[in-house]
Formats: structure tokens, C-alpha cells, sequence
């Protein structure tokens, strides 16, 4: 952790610059692994995203702004689909997008557009999902505290399967599935047992944790028999989640092996009865140069082959597989455009000087580096420098200390307030998790393809914030 209680000084990643991070010798450099495809930078030095300029974009629809290439979100959205056909066969794979990495209702269009299915946890992404017209059996519903009228919702409009997390939920569905006259489709989510290698608050296939049935104490076991027992569901496979931001096949290696062990167990799959493992997501993706995430088709082949591997020393049949990337979908498709405010040197123990670079936006946007200590890139955005590059902090607006966007980056030593600045890899879990901080309205989501931009989800203003204030009260 960063945080140190005799201050911040005292705290690792304080001072000088990290072991990954080295100093450029261009300080205009774009790594391609961290940005969208479409990125590039013009003849002026100007970042461009398919053929708009960042200082059009921020002419155009302000700063902050999430700016999306939407080819490229499509294109990694098709790499999976693809790649998990090719490995597992066809008819043999689904790949669900994770709507909770980000989600409205263009981007579930081309998730549809794309072939894909879509996971959603809640009942408000299950009404984006409605809202685009998404096929209900290509939805899956997650959540470990699903409310009654949010499986009713799902139920109602005839979702694929739902993905039971409890014994308690396992009878609201059976009561609800029955008032209905539906058979529900249910997954059971399996905690595996699996320390995936990531901050511990995205690590979510541990014992000690809120989400799914055990297998100690034989908790799945009894799950997938109750669900078998019920005429209210049909048991549709089982369900692990590892953790996020994961660049090893080791922990999903495990997770498949104990899935699959409890298929053998129970005698799931080795009769008519298809059954289904689903290996969840968390897939990393590159926010800086220390990051070499697989490619989906790296990452579909050695889930093939393990799930192969398990199953003929099980003597069982493979089972059909489906994944969830959502990150490694969104997550590099996406930047966000801040302009500059202030400029500020500081001097650290040791001689060394670090430029506090304060943009117009903040935590309110991309609260991830305060809440899982993310690490993010930056470059300037407006224009080329032929400056040195110097050792910088980009900070956000708002009253904290810890309202930190890029916790350690190079960025030109001739930065001055009105330049634009931009962040890659912003395209998950940063506009999913923006609030209202400060009353601080939430920025817009800009698509560009082919020299076009256009608004996908519109900024939030003074006036919304203050409708939802009864000021009478």
C-alpha cells in the first residue's frame, strides 16, 4: 500500500521514479500497446484518434472527455469472439462482454453488432441492455445480492441464465420463477478457492470473500444438487471469477481443474445433460510499460488446452466454455482529454524534482489509481515538445491528497496550463465508477470512426446534480 501513517513521504512510491518506468528520449512517444489502434500523432504533433485531433475533440465537446475508437472496440470485441471459436470450435464458446466494465446503449449495440453475448449485474444494466434491443438470450444476470424485482426484470424478458451466488437467492428465484410460470436457467458462481495474482479488492475466487458457493464444506455441491432438485430452474453449468487485471493462464488452470473436478463429483455432463464452465474474465490489459498482457487468441488456445488436459485425466467430456472480458475489450480502446490547470515543481528528499501537473479532472473520473492503486501513462496531447523530459504527477481537482490520475510519468518540461494531456487505457471501470465528487459533473463518452465524432453518453451538468436536490425538503 502507498498510504504511510507518518506521511506521505514515508510511503512507497514517493520520491523518485519506479523501477518500470524509463526515461524517454523522446518525451512525444506513443507506446501502440497502451492506445487504441486509430491513435496516432499528426503532422503538428497533435495526438489524432482516426482522423480527429485532440484539440478538435476538446473544441468540439469540452474537457474532461472519454474519447472512444470505436473501430477499435469493435475489433477487440471480434479478436475474442473469433478467438474462442477457433479454439474450442465452433458452437463450443460464447464470449460475454462484462457490461460492468463499461456500458450504454451504443456500445451494447456493437457488442450485439459483434456477435457477442453480454454479461450485466444489476437492473440498470439489464435496462441498457433492453433499452438497445439485446437479444435476452444472449444475456447472462451476475450480482451477489440480486433483488427481487431484478430477477423478475431478468426472468420477465427471458434472459439466457442467471448466475446464482446464494442459497437465499436460489429461493427468491425458484418463488419468483414460479409466480412467473418460467423455468429459470441458472449458473452456479463456485468460489474456487484461487489467490489470482492482483490487488486484493479485484481478487474475487478466495475463500474470504462475499461472492459464491464454496467448495469446502461441499457448499457448491449442495447448490447444484438444490437447483437439479427445484422444477422452478434448470441447471445450466457452473461459474468461477478469479480476479481482474490477471496476465497468467496458472490461476485459471487451477479454477478450471476444481470446476471440472466438480463436474466428475456431481456426474454433471457425462450424460444428454450439456453443461457449461464458465471461466469468467479478468484479462489484463497494458496501462504502462511494465504491462505484457497475452493476446486473445494466446489466451483462448491455453484455456483450450487446459480444459482438455482436466477433462481426459477426469475421463470426462469437455464442456462447452464461455469467458467475460470486458476490460480487455474497453479498457484500450479508450483515453481520456484533460486540459491543464497549473504547473506546479516540488522538491523531494534527495534533490530530486517532481512536476505536480493538476488537470481539470480527477478521482471523479478515474478513481481507480486512489482505489486498487492503478498505474497510468500520460502524454502531452496539443502539441510536440522538444523539451527534456521531466519526472511528473498528474493530479485531479478535487480536495483529497490522493486525487492522483497518473501516480508516475515523463512528461515535457515545457507543459504550461492550456496544454491537453491525454490518458490511455481509461475505457474500463473509469466512467463505470466516476461520481459526483466536489459536485464535480461526470464527463462525456465521444465515439470517433472515420473521421467522425459524436457523442455516445452526454456530459452531466450543474443542472442535473441540482434536480436531484429536493431543495424544499
Amino acid at each position: 500500500m502507498r498510504a504511510h501513517e507518518a506521511g506521505a513521504l514515508h510511503a512507497d512510491g514517493y520520491g523518485g521514479p519506479p523501477q518500470w518506468l524509463p526515461t524517454p528520449a523522446d518525451v512525444n512517444e506513443i507506446m501502440p500497446q497502451l492506445w487504441p489502434s486509430g491513435v496516432s500523432r499528426d503532422a503538428g504533433g497533435r495526438l489524432s484518434v482516426a482522423g480527429v485531433d485532440a484539440p478538435a475533440l476538446a473544441r468540439d465537446f469540452g474537457t474532461p472527455a472519454y474519447v472512444t475508437d470505436e473501430a477499435d472496440f469493435r475489433a477487440r470485441a471480434r479478436a475474442f469472439k473469433e478467438a474462442f471459436e477457433a479454439a474450442f470450435g465452433p458452437g463450443r464458446a460464447t464470449v460475454y462482454y462484462a457490461g460492468k466494465a463499461f456500458l450504454c446503449t451504443a456500445v451494447a449495440r456493437w457488442v450485439m453488432a459483434e456477435g457477442l453475448s453480454l454479461d450485466v449485474c444489476s437492473g440498470g444494466e439489464l435496462a441498457v441492455a433492453q433499452r438497445a434491443g439485446f437479444p435476452p438470450e444472449r444475456i447472462e444476470l451476475h450480482g451477489n445480492n440480486k433483488s427481487a424485482a431484478e430477477i423478475e426484470a431478468a426472468l420477465r424478458y427471458g434472459v439466457g441464465r442467471i448466475v446464482a451466488d446464494s442459497f437465499d437467492e436460489l429461493d427468491r428465484i425458484e418463488a419468483i420463477a414460479g409466480r412467473l410460470g418460467v423455468v429459470a436457467d441458472v449458473m452456479v458462481r463456485v468460489t474456487v478457492g484461487v489467490e489470482a495474482h492482483t490487488h486484493e479488492y479485484i481478487a474475487t475466487a478466495h475463500e474470504d470473500q462475499k461472492f459464491g458457493f464454496s467448495l469446502a464444506g461441499r457448499m457448491a455441491h449442495k447448490a447444484i444438487e438444490e437447483v437439479r432438485a427445484r422444477p422452478g430452474m434448470r441447471l445450466a453449468g457452473v461459474h468461477s471469477h478469479i480476479g481482474s487485471q490477471i496476465f497468467e493462464t496458472e490461476g485459471f488452470e487451477v479454477a478450471a481443474r476444481r470446476l471440472l473436478g466438480l463436474l466428475a463429483e456431481t456426474g454433471l455432463g457425462s450424460g444428454e445433460e450439456e453443461t457449461e464452465v464458465d471461466l469468467g474474465g479478468g484479462f489484463g490489459i497494458a496501462y504502462t510499460s511494465e504491462h505484457h498482457p497475452m493476446t486473445p487468441a494466446q489466451i483462448a488456445q491455453r484455456l483450450a488446452g487446459l480444459l482438455s488436459r482436466e477433462a481426459a485425466a477426469l475421463g470426462i467430456p469437455v464442456p462447452r466454455v464461455s469467458a467475460e472480458p470486458g476490460r480487455a475489450i474497453a479498457g484500450p480502446s479508450t483515453f481520456t482529454l484533460y486540459e491543464v490547470g497549473t504547473v506546479k515543481p516540488v522538491e523531494l528528499p534527495g534533490g530530486t524534482t517532481r512536476m505536480y501537473v493538476s488537470v481539470d479532472g480527477g478521482m471523479s473520473d478515474n478513481v481507480r489509481t486512489a482505489l486498487y492503486e492503478a498505474d497510468y501513462s500520460a502524454t502531452i496531447a496539443s502539441r510536440s515538445s522538444s523539451a527534456l523530459p521531466a519526472l511528473a504527477r498528474v493530479v485531479g481537482k478535487h480536495c483529497e491528497s490522493g486525487d492522483i490520475v497518473v501516480m508516475d510519468e515523463y512528461l515535457p518540461a515545457d507543459l504550461v496550463p492550456g496544454d491537453l494531456i491525454a490518458v490511455p487505457g481509461t475505457g474500463a471501470y473509469c466512467r463505470a465508477l466516476s461520481s459526483q465528487y466536489n459536485h464535480v459533473p461526470r464527463p462525456p463518452v465521444i465515439a470517433v470512426r472515420d473521421g467522425q465524432a459524436r457523442v455516445l453518453v452526454r456530459r452531466e451538468t450543474v443542472d442535473d446534480i441540482l434536480a436531484l436536490d429536493v431543495a424544499d425538503a
